[in-house]
């Protein structure tokens, strides 16, 4: 039996994760409401909670983990999983809604992942996390060791045959989207087109834009990033000199897409739980929130003009959302990474901030950035061709990716510009220079 955090399941689920989803799916969908009624629950919560702490030392929730003090306020318990040695998952209820904590390695302080409304939580055995909502939003949330290494030797997953139009070719591969099944969207620029390309295939697909530069419906104009909303099975795209962002379905025979904000010098993308649109804009330094429908948006971050101050930003181009809606911003010609919490009136630097550089405790004009389930950032530092991890509170990030210099070759990058990891910990990076996405396996 598979035991998943928030359910546990046997019998009824497969031994797949992606099927798993896909069940939830047409639960979500269909009758949400009496979706833990139709499951099987194995084991009372109780019980559950008894075998925890004769096991790991578990006194009473809230007291003791692992032999050691638990300095946060658990509520309603509902779930506990260990996965690995001794890395503790709790599911409780807080401030009424379902609240999921890390507690790595005998840490004494939660790490909140999740706290929505009327969500359900799953984790496997690899403790790859699936979050679903009421609303129908799933996520897969990946985990990834805090001392994962990768291949250094990449292997292109997206062109590689030098610039071009052709199917098989990117002309600048900028910011892409990975989806549950490996399936990569990537925005070729100067092509002025989205193109997918799926797990082992050669060749990649148009699936928008590829009708010349223009401003027409069915035209694009340097597209800087793209993703994907599974609700309504479209492609979100930054149409970046067309100042606007464009919503493009995919489902067949679409030949065009529609207007969902204009007049803003869009670069980087990003999409809460509640299918909230983030976006930045590199003139007006700053990050607002839009809500499907409504072209003002409100400021998250920046909005206080160009500067280095921590309510400032300069030119900030790919972010990155967590599921507490804290947005990370990559502050292009402050080479640093802002962290604004909800709500906050000013940024915090999490990454880089000692001017622009190459040693292991600056950046120089980062771009694309991931953050995990335990706070560590991953950035794609753009001019000095290397990918850089900094996990929660260092004062210097390590070099994960290249170090090898400009080039060509599989264990180099020229101008990595974003990046992101499937659901086991793969790394994806677009090397836009070299024309080409690359995928660096998890160790």
């Amino acid at each position: 039996m598979k035991q998943y955090l928030g359910l546990f399941l046997e019998n009824y689920i497969p031994q797949d994760l992606n099927t798993t989803i896909e069940i939830l799916k047409d639960e979500i969908i269909a009758e949400m409401l009496n979706l833990e009624s139709k499951f099987t629950s194995s084991k009372p919560v109780n019980t559950i909670s008894s075998q925890i702490r004769s096991c790991s030392k578990w006194i009473r929730a809230g007291e003791t983990i692992v032999g050691n003090e638990l300095n946060t306020h658990l509520n309603d318990l509902e779930r506990i999983a260990i996965i690995g040695i001794d890395t503790l998952y709790v599911v409780d209820r807080y401030n009424d809604k379902t609240r999921l904590q890390i507690f790595p390695n005998g840490c004494l302080v939660g790490h909140t992942l999740w706290n929505e409304f009327d969500s359900i939580i799953l984790i496997d055995e690899n403790a790859t996390i699936c979050t679903a909502s009421y609303n129908g939003y799933i996520q897969l949330i990946p985990n990834i060791p805090v001392d994962a290494r990768w291949k250094q030797n990449g292997v292109t997953v997206a062109g590689g045959h030098g610039k071009g139009s052709a199917t098989n070719q990117l002309y600048w591969a900028e910011g892409f989207f990975v989806d549950d099944n490996q399936t990569i969207v990537i925005a070729d620029y100067w092509n002025h087109r989205i193109v997918q390309w799926k797990m082992g295939d050669t060749n990649g697909q148009v699936v928008a834009g590829g009708n010349g530069r223009g401003n027409r419906l069915d035209q694009l104009n340097e597209p800087t990033d793209v993703l994907i909303d599974k609700e309504t099975h479209s492609l979100m795209i930054c149409d970046q000199n067309n100042r606007r962002v464009v919503r493009w379905s995919r489902r067949s025979g679409t030949t065009q897409g529609e207007i969902l904000i204009d007049n803003i010098a869009c670069r980087g993308l990003a999409m809460d739980d509640q299918r909230d649109l983030y976006i930045s804009d590199v003139e007006k330094d700053e990050v607002r929130r839009y809500q499907i429908g409504n072209k003002n948006g409100t400021i998250v971050a920046g909005g206080n003009g160009e500067g280095t101050g921590l309510n400032q930003l300069n030119s900030p181009t790919y972010i990155f959302l967590d599921q507490q809606q804290t947005v990370y911003v990559s502050d292009w010609d402050n080479h640093r990474v802002m962290k604004w919490n909800k709500g906050a009136k000013e940024g915090i630097i999490v990454s880089g901030g000692h001017g622009q550089g190459n040693a292991l405790t600056q950046l120089s004009n980062l771009q694309g950035l991931f953050v995990d389930t335990l706070g560590t950032i991953y950035v794609a530092d753009s001019r000095n061709n290397r990918v850089m991890r900094w996990p929660r509170g260092a004062k210097q990030g390590t070099v994960i990716v290249d170090g090898n210099g400009e080039g060509e070759g599989a264990n180099q990058l020229h101008w990595p510009v974003d990046l992101s990891f499937d659901r086991h910990g793969n790394l994806y990076v677009a090397d836009q220079r070299n024309n080409r996405v690359q995928r660096f396996s998890i160790e």
